[in-house]
């Protein structure tokens, strides 16, 4: 019942992202701009669905590993990929020091799941069994390619509002940009579309920490890897300005820094609050974090 409920939410808020461009489009250069904002609609979305992965293994400076360099992360992924009746997706690693992982690529086909070296070094290998099941739950989704062009979308509203900026404001042309409507759009659009778009990738979030959880058969260990995620994204946070705050929507938790009203524009639910969920659904109250010990990262690279 959840994942159709999801499933409609998905839909339903894509749909306004389209309709935000197509309104947003007309308001500000009228029949004209409808057709701009049309056309850029298609060109970011076929960018989107061909392309994000590559972009986002090209940010992170990820490398692929062969079965012979990580014999274990491989076993790991390619049990749980069987498990969940999905191809084994290429695997990659990155040498950022901060705990994270994301998958993406277009559909199971295509995929490709990346794990920080720093998560290696602070998971258990039942943390990161859990961890990886909730990346593979995102491929079986669908999510990377719905997140890609969410965030396509909202970019086209943000790249109309900019435009907006250098039209000529005020004309007896029944085609002119409204000044009201221009207004109101660079000022108001940017923040819809973003709000729309977290509000996308905070419902895969939930949906694919129920998938994941059920995957690996262990709520527990992903409720206890997410806590140690959390503290380690927070003592390593990654700048907003880089290159990585593009793809933070894709990763399991927020790299990026900043509070207080920044909260509110996180592509993440609160951890605690998926915390909270997983131990639910092993049927505790009150859990306590896994004590497994860590795994070093020549664990599984050797």
């Amino acid at each position: 019942m959840r994942r159709s409920y999801n499933g409609l939410k998905t839909a339903v808020l894509l749909g306004l992202l389209t309709a935000l461009i197509l309104v947003a489009g007309y308001g500000i250069g009228g029949s004209s701009g409808l057709i701009v904002a049309t056309v850029l609609s298609l060109v970011m979305n076929g960018i989107a669905y061909f392309a994000s992965d590559r972009i986002a293994l090209r940010a992170m400076a990820a490398q692929p590993v062969s079965p012979w360099q990580a014999p274990q992360l491989h076993a790991m992924v390619r049990e749980l990929a069987a498990e969940a009746g999905q191809p084994m997706p290429r695997l990659y690693v990155s040498r950022l020091a901060q705990p994270n992982a994301f998958a993406t690529g277009r559909d199971p086909e295509h995929a490709a799941v990346c794990v920080t070296e720093g998560l290696l070094r602070m998971l258990s290998p039942r943390e990161l069994r859990a961890v990886l099941a909730h990346e593979l739950s995102h491929v079986g989704n669908r999510d990377i390619l719905i997140s890609s062009v969410a965030a396509a979308l909202a970019g086209i509203v943000t790249s109309l509002a900019n435009l907006a900026l250098f039209l000529p404001l005020g004309s007896d042309d029944e085609d002119a940009p409204n000044p009201l409507a221009t207004l109101l759009m660079l000022v108001l659009g940017p923040v819809a579309a973003g709000l729309i778009q977290l509000a996308i990738s905070r419902s895969r979030e939930y949906q694919a920490d129920a998938d994941g959880a059920h995957l690996s058969g262990d709520p527990l260990a992903l409720a206890s890897a997410l806590e140690k995620i959390e503290y380690g994204t927070r003592s390593m946070p990654v700048a907003a300005d880089g290159s990585l705050a593009a793809q933070a929507h894709l990763m399991i938790a927020n790299p990026l820094a900043g509070g207080g009203m920044a909260a509110m524009f996180r592509t993440h639910p609160p951890t605690a609050d998926r915390v909270r969920r997983l131990r639910e659904l092993a049927g505790h109250r009150a859990g306590r974090t896994v004590t497994d010990r860590p795994m070093r990262t020549f664990d599984l690279m050797r």
